[in-house]
């Protein structure tokens, strides 16, 4: 029997981190050969440091021609992010810092097997949902990036001008009866302008926002608070640290509260199953969750590369089940093309919607018009009924 009552942590980091500046780029790199043919080839990857950005990795277009031509807009897309994300220090500023490119065609032999509609890749991929949040993710993870989000929104308003684009949140929960009832720990480290300010400067500033976003008495006499434990966090983003595409995977999904298959998201077109079949997975599981088939959902999917149909479909709903996880797995299969072309229509993934992606979570987040975020959708529940 699962456990009731316990402690959970998760953690995310902002836009501005150097980890996320590198997926910003890279999938807004991949957002720009996607605008350009639904079916670009790219495998992106950002190396970030003090007052340089570094690009690597393979495109491709079915015109190559077009391809040489297009490689002379990667400086500008780089330096729009930086711009956006709000980077002018001294050593890191979107206009003055270096932007090498490295990136080149794709490998003839990777192509051979997605031409056919095979899996760009071998590799095993997860989704994940539970019924104790409305968005049906776990809440440790969900609410540390609802966090960030909201410094973001009030940093970039000019409502707090103090704040800067680096930080970093991490909640703990007390679960109580298997659901999430107080926080017990706030972590908040975020960089700041002014190397005077103090820690409490900044709780100051934060702590209102804080509880704007968290569900109303969470935050008890009880919690402890750790804002900027360090004191001083006036040197932030990639002059602090360096940034690299990928580094953020549990950041990305579930805050580890479950399994990932180790593949990374950014900079990946969708006929990598890394990402668009980890998206289909947690699709499914939040549709087995919102069809009332479970509280809580686990779907694994496997691929190999140039192979078109999943290796193996499993489910597993942690006790929580009104039918068993065979009749489940059996049901998904019929629901859905898990073909890395079925996905790819599915969810109409062949479109520039991955920029947006980059930070604060690729899951738990509100579909959005344009197809961005499809895998949010619930619309597959009754369908899921009516298979099982």
């Amino acid at each position: 029997m699962a456990r009731q009552n316990y402690l959970f942590t998760s953690e995310s980091v902002s836009e501005g981190h150097p980890d996320k500046v590198c997926d910003r780029i890279s999938d807004a790199v991949l957002d720009a050969f996607l605008a350009e043919e639904a079916a670009a080839r790219v495998a992106c990857e950002t190396f970030a440091t003090s007052g340089m950005v570094v690009i690597g990795g393979e495109v491709g277009l079915s015109d190559p021609e077009r391809l040489k031509d297009y490689m002379g807009r990667i400086s500008q897309i780089a330096r729009d992010c930086i711009k956006d994300i709000g980077y002018e220090q001294d050593k890191f500023h979107w206009n003055t810092c270096h932007v090498l490119n490295f990136l080149h065609e794709q490998s003839a032999h990777i192509w051979q097997g997605v031409s056919k509609d095979g899996a760009g890749d071998q590799g095993i991929m997860f989704g994940y949902a539970v019924d104790e949040t409305p968005e049906l993710m776990p809440a440790p993870i969900l609410y540390s990036h609802k966090v960030l989000q909201r410094l973001a929104e009030v940093r970039k308003s000019g409502a707090e001008p103090t704040l800067r684009p680096d930080a970093k949140s991490q909640i703990t929960l007390r679960y109580e009866g298997g659901r999430p009832v107080e926080v017990t720990q706030m972590v908040l480290s975020t960089q700041h302008a002014d190397a005077g300010q103090t820690s409490d400067d900044i709780r100051a500033i934060v702590e209102p926002y804080i509880r704007e976003v968290l569900p109303a008495g969470w935050l008890t006499e009880n919690t402890e608070w750790h804002v900027n434990p360090t004191g001083t966090f006036v040197i932030g983003g990639p002059d602090g640290d360096t940034g690299l595409t990928g580094r953020k995977i549990i950041v990305d999904t579930y805050g580890g509260s479950a399994l990932h298959g180790g593949g990374a998201f950014s900079g990946k077109d969708p006929s990598k199953v890394d990402r668009s079949a980890a998206y289909a997975a947690r699709y499914l599981a939040k549709n087995v969750v919102a069809a009332g088939l479970a509280r809580r959902c686990t779907l694994q999917l496997s691929y190999a590369i140039g192979v078109a149909k999943p290796l193996s479909i499993y489910v597993d709903t942690h006790g929580t089940g009104e039918v068993e996880e065979a009749a489940i797995e059996r049901a998904v299969a019929d629901v859905m093309d898990l073909t890395p072309r079925g996905i790819r229509e599915h969810l109409n993934l062949n479109r520039p919607i991955y920029e947006r992606t980059a930070a604060y979570g690729h899951f738990g987040r509100t579909p959005d018009a344009d197809g961005g975020f499809s895998w949010e959708r619930t619309d597959l529940a009754e369908a899921l009924k009516k298979a099982v």
